[in-house]
């Protein structure tokens, strides 16, 4: 069973979607954040989970301080089930769940889709990227140049991507992966935007 690990709602149960979901285990969830908590404050942080599945990364950060999250999936069934743990947790207020391809929601006026927390930025703290393991290499790296190239990521502000151990992910300059390892058949990589033009 997929549970909350941490903070204030510590312990919940989260429901999963029945079918075409890889939930993060708890294992790499909890590694994932003691990876965060050495390098970003969480508490009032603004979170964008994109491929969230159940949403647990996203509600992982909720109960640990973070003030909002968006959701991102194109699974009506995945992000019924996240709207539906948002109201089991009682957060339904600081959560936007949006059911969209990850690509079309990067590309087309997201701004408008994000919380009144994040500004008409629109730039997030914590980004997570969990994408299904048949997605293609060239397809997560479109993914990773439109956040760089559309400044989704906020100063000081750390993406987390989340991938089978033997894909290999080309990042676009501008991107510096500061952590790189790897949990049984997942490889998590943490990466911060640079000086360079990211994209």
């Amino acid at each position: 069973m997929t549970r909350i690990i941490a903070g204030r709602h510590g312990g919940r149960p989260l429901k999963v979607p029945d079918a075409g979901t890889r939930p993060t285990s708890d294992r790499v969830r909890e590694a994932v954040f003691n990876i965060l908590d050495a390098r970003i404050d969480l508490e009032g942080a603004a979170i964008l989970d994109l491929y969230a599945g159940s949403g647990a990364l996203g509600l992982e950060a909720l109960s640990r301080g973070a003030s909002s999250a968006v959701f991102v999936d194109s699974r009506r069934r995945a992000t019924a089930v996240v709207t539906a743990n948002l109201r089991a947790l009682g957060v339904a207020e600081v959560g936007r769940v949006i059911t969209a391809p990850v690509s079309a929601f990067l590309a087309g006026p997201a701004r408008a889709e994000v919380p009144a927390r994040v500004g008409v930025t629109g730039r997030f703290d914590v980004i997570f990227s969990d994408p299904p393991y048949a997605l293609t290499d060239d397809e997560v790296h479109g993914d990773l140049a439109a956040l760089g190239a559309g400044g989704w990521l906020a100063d000081g502000g750390l993406l987390v991507l989340e991938r089978g151990r033997r894909a290999t992910t080309r990042w676009p300059v501008g991107w510096e992966v500061v952590t790189d390892k790897s949990y049984g058949d997942t490889t998590v990589q943490v990466a911060r935007v640079t000086g360079g033009e990211a994209g």
